[in-house]
């Protein structure tokens, strides 16, 4: 089975996370048979392991994780690859992949023009 993990950075501000509860519902309610689970790199959970665990015991065997940052600034550069590796060698049996930071995604970025110009 495939699923995503949307991965965030965290805040300590709880409201920070409503966005990304958000993006996790409308994904369900659009790939119903891809299981979806947040993640974030510091002071939010659930963690990395934590959602690659879930994630596993629903049964999943790729996991694509998507970094929700808008650049692959030095959280992506070094934090990020450490725990993903970390992840990959706790859990052989499933295969982890990762996407760019999704601002590096010209679709997004029109997304954002789009919603500057409905403001005007």
């Amino acid at each position: 089975m495939k699923a995503i993990i949307l991965f965030g950075h965290g805040a300590r501000d709880i409201r920070w996370r409503e966005p990304f509860d958000r993006l996790a519902t409308l994904w369900r309610s659009q790939h119903a048979g891809a299981p979806v689970e947040l993640a974030f790199l510091e002071m939010m959970q659930p963690s990395l392991e934590e959602s690659v665990t879930a994630l596993g015991g629903m049964g999943a065997t790729h996991i694509t994780v998507v970094p929700v940052f808008f650049g692959q600034g030095g959280h992506l550069r070094n934090d990020f690859p450490v725990l993903l590796s970390a992840c990959q060698e706790k859990f052989p049996q499933i295969a982890l992949s990762a996407t760019p930071a999704v601002g590096e995604d010209l679709a997004v970025l029109q997304a954002i023009v789009d919603f500057g110009a409905r403001a005007l």
